[in-house]
């Protein structure tokens, strides 16, 4: 067993700062913002006509609660005050996902696990 190199050490101090950086910046909602246009299928609407004209655009908020997926759709004031909160939901985890990374390709190498470090 070696453990981790000092490359390795730096890179997840680096990794730690930037997630406390994030825990600073604030509140943080899970799931994804997006924002979406539609077609209603009614075949006299001008979302039938060619070129189509569609509905929208309409903020629509995504996210699972108890295993099932539950989308709310939002004002757009409220997609403007919240998106904040879906950056920073979206660094912890992006930052979580490379000190996972960094772990696994640490411990696979060190346990002989299939796999290495890159």
């Amino acid at each position: 067993m070696t453990g981790p190199t000092d490359g390795e050490r730096a890179e997840l101090a680096e990794l730690a700062a930037a997630l406390s950086r994030l825990a600073r910046a604030g509140f943080a909602l899970p799931g994804t913002l997006i924002e979406r246009r539609t077609r209603c299928g009614k075949p006299n609407c001008r979302c039938s006509a060619g070129p189509p004209r569609t509905h929208g655009p309409y903020r629509q908020w995504t996210r699972k609660r108890d295993g099932k997926t539950v989308t709310i759709n939002l004002t757009p004031d409220q997609a403007t005050r919240y998106q904040p909160w879906f950056d920073t939901a979206r660094g912890i985890r992006d930052t979580l996902a490379r000190v996972e990374e960094l772990s696994l390709r640490i411990a696979s190498c060190d346990e002989d696990w299939p796999e290495s470090r890159g």
